[in-house]
């Protein structure tokens, strides 16, 4: 696992395998309140063309074409939820 993976597309909170063999970018965003809206409004369009890009960066680090999974971590009001494949 890899925390802060930082690309010339940005930085992947977290790059982790999953048990079923996928490699997960993870973007993690946090709010305390609402008025900038909910932590998951914050992974927009530009934000999953940057994973997507950021994927093909590891991709050609490892030299291998590897499975990738998009996963989001929202934590709001001390609340924590998890979406897998949040984006494709």
């Amino acid at each position: 696992m890899k925390r802060n993976f930082k690309t010339p597309y940005g930085e992947a909170d977290i790059v982790a395998k999953s048990p079923d063999g996928y490699i997960c970018l993870v973007e993690v965003k946090a709010r305390e309140s609402d008025a900038f809206g909910l932590p998951t409004e914050a992974v927009d369009r530009e934000k999953q063309r940057r994973y997507r890009m950021m994927a093909k960066f590891y991709c050609a680090m490892v030299r291998e074409e590897v499975p990738i999974r998009y996963d989001v971590s929202s934590v709001y009001e001390g609340e924590i939820e998890y979406f897998e494949n949040a984006f494709i």
